[in-house]
């Protein structure tokens, strides 16, 4: 069986070895810019179809790209302009009326000419459309799911969560990579052992806790207290996988260091601020924006807790965004409306996010 192999250095010339790596290269290259294309087909349709105006959709002969049909002032009206084939080639003219066997047209071109009589079906005529982007449907979601509110809530909630997970998290990372706890690895493997726990499970039992034993939602009806503790108070007491992440990278970092910062005089807290943190910067920001993608887009919690309350978060009110109206360019405006700011998190931070991180020892 034939078997294609790789020619050696001593076997060709220099030349043909670059332009066999070029030729590598430029394949590889392709094939990664087509992935990228596929993977970001579901965004791009998102946004042509979130500014294109309700007409086109309905459309089945409209462009794909955003685009509005052309009109025609004619007696007072606006009139469609249709591609309407003649004995001379296919022209351009303005409905104006209809009747079982025809319909009349008027060229804008030359309107002094008239009416012109046109036999056959108007209805399977292509309309003539011109490349527009309707924006107006951000500004009419914008105005009707008072989305500034909406933001501010959701912001609200997210950075005082992200200073809670942040603060738990790192302490008892800190505390179980760095002090002889007795029975710590147990106690470490019990605590892993909770990311196999459902969130679905716990749901009932902690709205039993807020509703009945501490009576939260009873007393804050009438406030807004019940949108901020309920929601803010467990990122408090830390996650299980975020605590693993930072364990495993504290670990990672030499005790050396600490023994030396011991020696200054260097106290517990002092060694965690200006020599563990320092060098685990990528991975606090990893945390830090997993955090804040799944606050972003929590919604089991929220409309859980604020069903009852005006003080409401953006991906709670996600599903409220289609009764502003079932057609398409408002749902895909809704989505992008949701998917914008994380997205700007992500771009900002990318080049901290899971960089030198280590998980289990291994830089990847």
């Amino acid at each position: 069986m034939w078997k294609f192999k790789r020619p050696r250095r001593g076997d060709v010339s220099t030349l043909t070895l670059r332009l066999w790596d070029f030729t590598g290269m430029a394949l590889l290259n392709l094939f990664v810019w087509l992935a990228a294309l596929v993977y970001l087909s579901p965004l791009t349709y998102m946004f042509i179809t979130s500014v294109k105006t309700s007409e086109q959709l309905s459309d089945p002969s409209a462009p794909i790209l955003p685009a509005r049909p052309v009109m025609y002032e004619y007696e007072g009206r606006s009139r469609y302009v249709y591609y309407v084939p003649t004995e001379s080639g296919e022209r351009q003219w303005a409905l104006v009326d209809s009747d079982r066997s025809g319909a009349f047209f008027v060229d804008p071109q030359n309107p002094e000419a008239g009416l012109i009589r046109w036999e056959g079906s108007w209805r399977t005529l292509r309309r003539v459309y011109e490349p527009h982007w309707e924006f107006g449907n951000f500004v009419t979601l914008w105005e009707r799911i008072e989305y500034p509110r909406l933001l501010r809530n959701t912001l609200i909630l997210v950075f005082l969560g992200e200073i809670g997970v942040l603060a738990s998290s790192i302490a008892v990372a800190y505390g179980f990579s760095r002090f002889p706890i007795p029975g710590g690895k147990y106690l470490f493997l019990l605590l892993i052992a909770t990311i196999m726990v459902p969130d679905s499970i716990t749901l009932v039992p902690t709205f039993f806790i807020y509703a009945n034993l501490l009576d939260w939602l009873r007393s804050f009806t009438n406030t807004s207290a019940i949108y901020y503790i309920p929601l803010l108070l467990p990122h408090f007491f830390g996650s299980a996988i975020y605590i693993f992440l930072l364990r495993q990278n504290f670990k990672a970092i030499p005790r050396d260091l600490d023994e030396a910062a011991m020696i200054d005089g260097a106290s517990p807290l002092r060694i965690l601020i200006s020599i563990i943190l320092p060098q685990a910067v990528p991975t606090v920001v990893t945390v830090g924006l997993l955090h804040f993608f799944n606050a972003w887009n929590e919604m089991r919690m929220a409309s859980l807790f604020l069903g009852v309350s005006r003080e409401r978060t953006i991906g709670f009110s996600a599903q409220a965004f289609q009764s502003y109206g079932f057609t398409p360019e408002f749902l895909q405006a809704s989505a992008l409306m949701l998917m914008i700011i994380p997205i700007i998190v992500l771009f900002l931070a990318q080049r901290f996010f899971m960089q030198d991180m280590v998980v289990t020892g291994i830089e990847k």
